[in-house]
């Protein structure tokens, strides 16, 4: 499931970097293609940092300790 997780946000970002590379042409404009790659990019970044977060400690629950 991650890894699906991750390939569509790689997938999203490589189509918008796409995209965003058509507005640079002024084939589509580039105030709606530099937005959608800019939040392509803090997604994909959000998700990569928050994978490997320390979760906290848990408490042993009452089954385990019998």
């Amino acid at each position: 499931m991650k890894k699906l997780k991750l390939s569509t946000l790689a997938a999203g970002f490589s189509i918008l970097f796409c995209l965003n590379l058509f507005g640079l042409m002024k084939l589509l404009p580039l105030f709606i293609t530099s937005p959608l790659l800019f939040m392509a990019i803090f997604v994909l970044l959000l998700y990569l940092n928050r994978r490997n977060t320390f979760k906290g400690f848990h408490r042993p629950s009452a089954r385990r300790r019998m």
